[in-house]
């Protein structure tokens, strides 16, 4: 196999938490990466962060990823050949005014795009793995669907027509199922130089490349998180699985490295409830325990089993426990709050 040092990865999404993770791990294993963002802007924070690789590290800005012509200046004249590419960007809205418009037509579209572009201008492209989410094995209307055991062989069943009248967060993952879907299908139907492979991971958790500057602009999953703190009582059931953001970064370098993954999907996480988060953090972290809430110690809610154990199985990947991923990420809560009352 060619040295990664002789390799360049595209990563869509590199301005976003999953993205951080994923340039850091492929920087350290010798790779170059592209970087696809939406705006120049957004390059500066990265390009900090990354600032000892700044050598192997360029970027491309692609403002609409949903047309895949905008994407070949990405493809074009790499340091050296832009052998995968790694998908991470798409639409997390919840709260919109047209499904289809606003949501679903958005989520597929960027999907299709990125395979499109990746067989008009990727000529040395062998892989793209995507990052696409549990949402799109769960079967949201069956709640939590305690006995059951979701696996890869599981797809959210909502089609096109029921989703575009659906509430935000069933026909989000919704979404999720059918872009994953129009790439497996764009793959069977176009047979391009390339194969696929899908990560399906459930909550992400975990801790920021370079820590957390404000508490106050956080990702969507790491919000969550943070908004415990201070909680009356402890959130109820939404998803039953996490993966820690570490595990997740090094799973993506796996699937594309690993010749077997061509072709799958793969679940990832273990099971997760906020229950199981405060009491650990309680532990872990006594310094917050006045600052959470209680619920009932011990007490694990009833819901459906997640199996993430192919992912173990063909990528090698160990799953970073709870507790640790917990702790990992309040103490950078816990430390930006401290450095900006510091400051006031």
């Amino acid at each position: 196999m060619t040295s990664p040092s002789e390799q360049t990865l595209l990563l869509t999404g590199a301005n976003s938490y999953v993205g951080s993770h994923i340039i850091q791990q492929a920087l350290e294993k010798g790779y170059h990466v592209r970087g696809v963002v939406r705006s120049e802007s957004s390059t500066a924070g990265v390009r900090d962060k990354f600032s000892a690789h700044s050598d192997k590290l360029s970027f491309a800005v692609v403002p609409d990823i949903t047309k895949p012509e905008l994407f070949e200046p990405a493809f074009a004249n790499p340091a050296k050949p832009i052998t995968g590419v790694i998908h991470v960007a798409s639409p997390f809205v919840l709260n919109v005014e047209d499904n289809k418009r606003d949501l679903l037509d958005p989520a597929i579209g960027g999907s299709l795009a990125i395979v499109k572009a990746a067989s008009a201008y990727g000529k040395d492209v062998r892989r793209i793995v995507v990052t696409s989410s549990f949402a799109a094995i769960l079967d949201v209307m069956q709640g939590t669907r305690v006995g059951y055991t979701y696996t890869e062989a599981d797809w959210n069943p909502m089609d096109y027509e029921t989703a575009t009248g659906a509430p935000g967060g069933a026909a989000y993952c919704a979404s999720k199922a059918l872009a994953e879907k129009a790439m497996w299908d764009y793959v069977a139907a176009e047979k391009p130089q390339f194969d696929l492979v899908v990560l399906n991971p459930a909550w992400v958790f975990g801790p920021h490349v370079g820590g957390v500057k404000d508490t106050k602009h956080l990702n969507e999953s790491s919000h969550m998180l943070y908004s415990i703190i201070g909680a009356s009582e402890v959130p109820g059931f939404d998803f039953g699985g996490f993966v820690d953001v570490r595990t997740l970064g090094a799973a993506h370098l796996a699937a594309f490295e690993i010749p077997e993954a061509g072709g799958q999907r793969f679940l990832m996480g273990q099971h997760f409830d906020y229950q199981s988060v405060v009491d650990s953090l309680r532990s872990e972290l006594p310094e917050l325990k006045d600052k959470l809430p209680e619920g009932t110690p011990g007490k694990v809610p009833e819901s459906y089993a997640v199996d993430g154990s192919k992912a173990e199985k063909v990528l090698g990947i160990k799953y970073i426990p709870l507790s640790e991923s917990m702790k990992d990420s309040f103490v950078q809560f816990v430390e930006a709050d401290k450095a900006v009352a510091a400051s006031a």
